[in-house]
């Protein structure tokens, strides 16, 4: 039998069972998003959900960046805001890459690292401002109630979903990543830091002393960030308006089911739980044909084909010099280029480059012309490269971008370049590496086969998963119940104090009756001797 009469039967076998899957009509969800890029993966489950007769219902600020007041996948409900989301975090966004260009060092890392906790915590708090608004506004929260939803959606990144739904006694599905306080997992999952890297660290999951020892710094950075920085805004709502009180660690372990945007293709090996569901490139779709006048650009490239790049949803443009530097070298290449880029035009722009303000980036991934995607290294555009097969030249800036980057580095998948090292030389060199060595197309094929060969895709995994938490009113019998346990219980710390004890009390003991017995011989020689 042909590898094609397998596919075929396989293919078959998934429609098969996807048609026998029982499903959820018309369930009624509430969602709660974060803006921003965050919005662009809420938004694609969103609409895989309204296509199968669902009822969506969005929250969102009045000044929100992303999510548009009116849509025909859902209703909103608005809360008031009143700072601009985009001119806020646009601004922040700029400060920390002009910060990257002064290149490494302690005083660098520190003003990264106190920005990056600036911007956080005032999210938060904005957040806190707008959750407090909707509990406050009793009509608003007899609405909620009365529209009888079957399960809440959020994005945990910020706490109010997470929190209004403990409120309105629902269940909760995540989609997830990143919560509160860094990576999910460290949260939920048993995380060894002797093999598991912290985002931000920079690390793998093959670590020597030192780099344990960065790591568990790490570690300790983000379990501060979460006491003392995001605890601190909704610990006094969770007493005031949570039966109980809660905190939103605690909150986010009882979330029913986890809908993770990663995969262990992508993601190093770890342990995990029964309840977090992979479902990572969930946004990927074999690509469609592009607009006639792209099409025509990228087909004039020939055989040398062509080069994309993006630097994602949050920046426009890099540092003037970056931006020449960059353009004279896509001018010296034999392929044509294609680059989203908002900023002033550069004066070494080639004519074989392209320049657009919006590109659609999945479709141009999957074109057989594209060689090299430069990207910052976002989430979404490092998957899509994984679906697609492209190497990548990463320019990472902010966040999670380095170890995302770092995880396709490490699988030979592409190669990294700090922005402060961003020249001329570095960069055409980076270009020629993937361009030219094979490997890198080779080995981020290899990662796309593995990613595609599942029997479902990771879309209908997700819309699966959370109609089965509609039908069956959660998903408890998923949830392990040990974030209930003090910290000592958990490590069982008791338990070997107790063993400590008892052996010690024992050792003690069986050193006192030797010792009562030695005495009690020599007493009887001294008695014989005398």
């Amino acid at each position: 039998m042909t590898s094609h009469h397998v596919r075929g039967m396989l293919a078959f076998l998934s429609l098969f069972l996807i048609s026998f899957t029982p499903h959820c009509d018309g369930g009624n969800i509430l969602v709660v998003p974060v803006d921003g890029s965050h919005w662009i993966n809420m938004k694609i489950l969103l609409e895989e959900l309204h296509a199968r007769g669902h009822n969506l219902t969005v929250i969102r600020a009045s000044t929100s960046w992303y999510i548009p007041e009116k849509s025909d996948l859902y209703t909103s409900i608005t809360v008031e805001m009143a700072v601009n989301v985009e001119h806020f975090f646009g601004g922040c966004l700029e400060e920390q890459v002009e910060v990257q260009r002064e290149g490494a060092s302690v005083m660098t890392s520190f003003k990264l690292t106190k920005k990056f906790f600036s911007l956080i915590s005032y999210a938060h708090s904005l957040w806190y401002d707008a959750l407090k608004y909707i509990f406050d506004d009793q009509n608003m929260i007899q609405r909620l109630r009365d529209s009888q939803y079957d399960l809440v959606l959020t994005d945990p990144a910020l706490a109010p979903g997470v929190i209004l739904a403990k409120y309105l006694k629902l269940p909760l599905v995540l989609n997830v990543r990143w919560i509160t306080s860094g990576e999910g997992h460290f949260v939920l999952a048993p995380s060894p830091l002797s093999y598991i890297p912290v985002p931000g660290s920079g690390l793998t999951d093959k670590m020597n002393f030192i780099q344990r020892i960065k790591n568990i710094f790490f570690h300790s950075i983000i379990l501060f960030q979460q006491k003392f920085l995001v605890d601190p805004v909704y610990n006094d709502m969770c007493d005031k308006y949570i039966e109980g009180g809660c905190d939103v660690i605690s909150l986010l372990q009882e979330a029913d089911i986890w809908l993770f945007r990663s995969d262990f293709v992508f993601e190093f090996p770890r342990p995990t739980m029964p309840n977090v569901v992979y479902i990572g490139g969930f946004q990927c779709k074999p690509a469609r044909p592009l607009p006639a006048e792209l099409e025509e650009f990228v087909q004039s490239a020939g055989q040398h084909g062509v080069i994309i790049m993006t630097l994602g949803t949050h920046v426009n443009a890099l540092p003037k010099e970056v931006t020449e530097e960059i353009a004279s070298v896509f001018a010296k290449m034999p392929q044509k280029v294609i680059w989203k880029h908002k900023g002033d035009r550069p004066s070494t722009l080639g004519n074989n480059t392209l320049i657009v303000d919006w590109m659609p980036q999945k479709d141009l991934l999957g074109h057989p012309q594209t060689k090299v995607f430069v990207a910052h290294g976002g989430t979404n555009g490092v998957q899509e490269a994984i679906y697609y097969g492209v190497p990548v030249l990463g320019i990472p800036l902010f966040f999670d971008q380095y170890d995302n980057l770092l995880r396709l580095q490490e699988r030979g998948a592409g190669k990294i370049i700090q922005l402060v090292d961003v020249n001329g030389h570095s960069f055409e060199q980076g270009l020629q590496q993937l361009l030219h060595q094979e490997s890198y197309r080779q080995n981020i094929q290899r990662l796309s086969r593995l990613h595609r060969d599942q029997p479902i895709t990771p879309m209908e995994k997700a819309v699966f998963w959370v109609e089965y938490v509609m039908r069956h009113k959660g998903a408890r019998h998923l949830r392990t119940e040990a974030y209930k346990m003090p910290w000592y219980s958990y490590y069982c710390l008791d338990v070997v104090l107790i063993l400590l004890s008892v052996v010690t009390a024992l050792l003690l003991s069986i050193v006192a009756v030797f010792r009562f017995l030695c005495c009690r011989r020599q007493r009887k020689i001294k008695t014989k001797q005398n």
